[in-house]
């Protein structure tokens, strides 16, 4: 991972390999229009993205695009990996938004978000990221950063109102931004072991990139608050009895009741995508609502201290260790 200072220009942080997948993929759209319908075509456009930050996989016979973290630095949301995530979204609406408009089945039906790190889905923000430019007092920067977080946010929850299903497959801690991306997917699906929380409070801020707005809809705004302010770990087991995780799994077992939580051969997907628009229908989300919370986070953190902004970096030296100790025991 690169110093703070080599990451703070995010418009810079398109990598070249995404930006060459782009092209790939863009010319006219072609490639992602002439794969409708053609499971091997669609698996060959997908093996086509070059990507550092995840890894693609298509199931063809279930339709599932497998997007898998598969961090090449910290386990956090820093740009490479958010910009990243946004390729994978406009992938997935140049491959559908064809046959959609055409009246026919796409070929998804589920983009499924997980992680090749053992033990760790995300760790939140890119906290080193956050305490460099609250130094620099570099405002537009921490809000641009902010803003893409809910622009990625919101996409995966609305995904071009296409009829795929987002999923967060939670083997891991989910912590911070990570559990805020975990609550953004239509379906939650977690193991027992997988944990969640919010530190941010632990050095005087909020997680604004989207917790209160998807907690909110899924709990009650009283209890959302609650769990917010207490910067508790919370199980997948006590998310599951909140209601927060929608499908609970053994561990070791999160693939498997992946699917069958979705049944074989799309069996469960009307129900799913039914269900999901009377969601948005019953609780509607905005992307202003979710840019104004940002911009509230931003003037948060421009109030934070020396203290605070060390115990951040502390958290983020945490994060890095525990990063560490993953590979040294693979």
């Amino acid at each position: 991972m690169g110093s703070p200072a080599e990451l703070i220009d995010l418009a810079a942080q398109r990598p070249r390999a995404s930006a060459e997948a782009e092209r790939d993929l863009g010319r006219g759209g072609a490639a992602a229009r002439s794969a409708v319908g053609a499971p091997n075509a669609v698996a060959a456009v997908v093996a086509a993205q070059r990507l550092q930050e995840f890894r693609l996989h298509y199931d063809g016979d279930e339709r599932v695009l497998w997007c898998n973290f598969d961090y090449t630095g910290r386990p956090c949301f820093a740009p490479r990996v958010l910009h990243e995530s946004q390729h994978v979204q406009r992938l997935v609406r140049d491959l559908c938004q064809g046959a959609v408009a055409a009246g026919e089945e796409p070929p998804l039906r589920y983009l499924v978000l997980a992680s090749r790190m053992p033990g760790v889905w995300n760790l939140g923000g890119d906290l080193e990221l956050f305490a460099t430019l609250i130094r620099r007092r570099d405002r537009a920067e921490l809000t641009r950063y902010a803003h893409l977080c809910c622009e990625v946010g919101y996409t995966n929850f609305m995904l071009y109102q296409l009829p795929v299903i987002t999923v967060a497959l939670v083997q891991g801690d989910a912590l911070g931004g990570g559990f805020e991306a975990a609550m953004s997917s239509n379906l939650v699906v977690a193991e027992r072991s997988a944990k969640f929380g919010l530190p941010e409070v632990l050095f005087n801020l909020f997680p604004g990139m989207g917790a209160y707005t998807f907690m909110a809809r899924r709990i009650s705004p009283g209890l959302a608050e609650r769990m917010i302010m207490s910067g508790e770990v919370y199980t997948a087991e006590q998310l599951h009895a909140l209601g927060m995780v929608d499908v609970l799994a053994a561990d070791g077992a999160g693939i498997e009741t992946f699917y069958e939580a979705i049944g074989r051969h799309g069996r469960r997907h009307p129900a799913h995508v039914a269900l999901r628009q009377a969601r948005r229908i019953v609780h509607p989300i905005g992307f202003e609502e979710m840019s104004q919370i940002a911009d509230l986070w931003v003037e948060a953190a421009f109030k934070l201290d020396e203290s605070d902004l060390k115990k951040m970096l502390r958290l983020a030296g945490a994060q890095d260790r525990r990063r560490e100790r993953t590979h040294a025991s693979l």
